[in-house]
């Protein structure tokens, strides 16, 4: 195969996301929350696979006619942002007000991040939670929390998205990738086996959830305050 088919190849791989979404959505609009969130870790797991396959066969030069960037966001949205923000609010966790309040600063305050030319730093990391609310919905809805803390949590974190605090790309962040990757795994199959058991509340995997999620919600600001040796020596 040549290196321009190979390129655009990854642009249909990204493009599968939509078709995910529209599945994810589907389910949605059933109230079939465990078959929503299994087709949104499958749009996880994509969107996890299609970035270094991009870089590989560099589709910026090789397939030039799709802006790749451009679709990833869109996508992005409808998976990480808009069909979560969704199931938070149709599923009833956040009663009343506190539903619509989740639903507008999720769906609004996330569409300004998005359009942010700011919110990628010079180590790969985002400057700001990356409003990543398919993995936090998908946390709640195994967790469950109770619902005093579930309204609090979604604006902190919408407010931590125009902070300027670091969180890390698990992937492209270099700094202790060798623990990222694995973390990212970790939560990938945790989150999909939470919803195979439809979020069953004795499942291991909701340990899983709660380790690897701080980790990766944390791991950045750490990086922040603990300075980079061989960056210091450099």
């Amino acid at each position: 195969m040549k290196l321009e088919h190979r390129a655009y190849s990854v642009h249909l791989l990204t493009a599968t996301g939509a078709v995910l979404a529209m599945l994810a959505l589907l389910a949605a609009v059933n109230y079939d929350w465990p078959m929503m969130f299994l087709w949104l870790v499958v749009a996880f797991a994509v969107d996890g696979i299609d970035g270094p396959l991009a870089r590989r066969y560099d589709v910026q030069s090789n397939a030039p006619r799709v802006d790749g960037e451009l679709l990833d966001l869109i996508i992005d949205y409808l998976t990480y942002v808009f069909i979560p923000a969704f199931a938070l609010f149709a599923s009833g966790i956040l009663p009343g007000w506190t539903g619509w309040a989740a639903l507008i600063v999720i769906t609004f305050a996330t569409a300004l991040y998005f359009a942010d030319t700011r919110m990628k730093t010079s180590d790969k990391s985002f400057s700001g939670f990356p409003g990543c609310w398919n993995m936090v919905v998908l946390v709640i809805f195994a967790v469950q929390p109770p619902v005093w803390a579930v309204l609090p949590a979604i604006l902190l974190l919408a407010a931590a998205m125009f902070s300027g605090i670091r969180f890390i790309h698990p992937v492209r962040t270099r700094r202790w990738r060798a623990v990222s990757v694995p973390m990212v795994l970790m939560w990938t199959i945790c989150g999909a086996w939470a919803a195979w058991v439809a979020f069953d509340p004795q499942s291991w995997a909701k340990i899983g959830l709660l380790v690897s999620s701080a980790y990766l919600l944390l791991a950045g600001a750490a990086q922040q305050i603990l300075p980079d040796e061989r960056l210091r020596d450099a």
